[in-house]
């Protein structure tokens, strides 16, 4: 199937977002519980930044343990200073492992986008019902911790099958992830029964440039004003959406977190921004613009 009928950002039905903002940021910190020891994978090796160092890797898992021990709460700290409400791309082990940092952010009324159970364990290759009894695990601890419906869906590790859209359609998910490369708006995918969108969820701003092509974090900064300048200046006539993809154990080393202090500055500085949760720009496009899209460019 395909999943994206293609259609020209010039062409399409005009987006715009509550309140005329030209761009909606969207925040979403990758909160990941690894394993110290997890179960090889026939596809990608796990911390593969350190491809040739056998398990346990121990400076590897350190490094990410960091994050959810210290760098996450700098990050929550910097998110209450701009009055930015976060979309948690959460492990649902972490509300098991960890119970502290979801109370955190459910406390401050983050939203959540579940990023599988564990993020050394991938779906690729996964057999069908496997891989639906995966996305209802995720559904139902986010529903047990918060009391709410899940909202969006991403891979651990981006990882995904031929099915996942399909199946994250089915278990009633308003939002995915993986295709987000594609667009710089939402946009509707093909799936077998009900409807789903892509909401853009790009890796070129993403913090692990900073990891795994050597940029540094003030580099990083940088490219995040460039490209809310851009989508600024576009968004005037054709809404936009930015989406920051972020590691706490990352950007939230002490050297990286005033660059994004100052990123972050700069762009709530201005007056149409609106700070948005994935589910908030998810609802807004399916009351607004999903209906007029799927006319525009059939979606069944």
């Amino acid at each position: 199937m395909e999943r994206l009928g293609y259609s020209s950002i010039k062409h399409r039905p005009r987006v715009v977002w509550p309140d005329g903002a030209r761009v909606a940021l969207w925040v979403t910190p990758n909160i990941e519980y690894y394993e110290l020891l997890p179960p090889a994978d026939p596809v990608r090796k796990h911390f593969a930044w350190r491809a040739r160092s056998p398990h346990p890797d121990v400076v590897s898992y350190g490094v990410r343990d960091y994050g959810n021990r210290v760098a996450l709460w700098r990050f929550i700290e910097l998110m209450d200073k701009h009055g930015i409400r976060a979309t948690a791309s959460i492990n649902a082990a972490v509300f098991d492992h960890l119970p502290e940092v979801p109370a955190a952010l459910i406390e401050r009324n983050w939203d959540f986008m579940c990023h599988g159970i564990y993020n050394t364990r991938y779906v690729w290759g996964m057999e069908r019902e496997s891989e639906r009894a995966l996305i209802a695990d995720g559904v139902e601890t986010v529903r047990r911790h918060t009391g709410r419906m899940l909202a969006g869906w991403i891979g651990p590790g981006l990882s995904n099958t031929v099915n996942t859209p399909d199946l994250v359609a089915e278990a009633g998910i308003k939002y995915y992830g993986d295709f987000g490369q594609h667009d710089d708006q939402p946009f509707p995918l093909k799936v077998e029964r009900g409807r789903l969108i892509t909401l853009p969820y790009s890796s070129n701003l993403g913090d692990a440039i900073n990891e795994r092509q050597g940029h540094e974090a003030e580099d990083f900064a940088r490219f995040i004003v460039d490209y809310f300048d851009t989508l600024y200046a576009e968004g005037a006539g054709q809404a936009r959406v930015l989406a920051l993809n972020l590691h706490p154990y990352i950007i939230g080393q002490p050297h990286r977190i005033d660059h994004l202090d100052r990123a972050l500055t700069y762009i709530c500085g201005h007056p149409h921004v609106w700070k948005a949760t994935g589910e908030e720009i998810a609802d807004w496009y399916y009351a607004h613009y999903y209906d007029e899209m799927a006319q525009f460019l059939p979606v069944g």
